[in-house]
């Protein structure tokens, strides 16, 4: 009988732990909304932990930042969201490190011109220091 309850113990948490252990879509779906939020809000603060040292930030103009530069052009007023509204997105988690693929809305100015731009967007999440990171972000227009 003891045997039978260790051996169902091992079994429950060899499958369950894993599973606790492991993000969640729902998980990098969220951090994807903080993200639009600080983005937004222009909450430096939590855009610097959002954003990894080595961002790869790649504009639907084709224009390719690092995190300093586009940091420095949200800080200047370069670059400013008035608002990110998610139609839909789809969520891979590989261990530490998760795609978002989301078709999504984002207005706002840049270089003192309006954009209102419904984009095709591709997230890369890197969980690092116990927080996911963001180290690459590609738009693309969609028609």
């Amino acid at each position: 009988m003891l045997r039978r309850i260790f051996i169902g113990t091992a079994i429950l948490l060899g499958v369950c732990l894993p599973a606790l252990a492991a993000p969640s879509e729902d998980e990098i779906r969220a951090t994807e909304k903080a993200w639009a939020a600080a983005v937004v809000a222009q909450d430096f603060a939590k855009l610097d932990q959002f954003l990894s040292a080595d961002l790869i930030y790649a504009h639907s103009t084709g224009a390719v930042e690092s995190k300093a530069e586009y940091l420095k052009r949200l800080h200047t007023g370069a670059q400013k969201y008035e608002g990110i509204e998610y139609e839909k997105t789809s969520v891979h988690v590989y261990g530490d490190t998760a795609v978002a693929h989301s078709h999504l809305t984002m207005r706002g100015m840049s270089n003192g011109a309006p954009f209102n731009d419904r984009l095709m967007m591709m997230h890369v999440w890197v969980k690092a220091a116990g927080r996911w990171q963001l180290v690459a972000h590609q738009t693309t227009k969609l028609l």
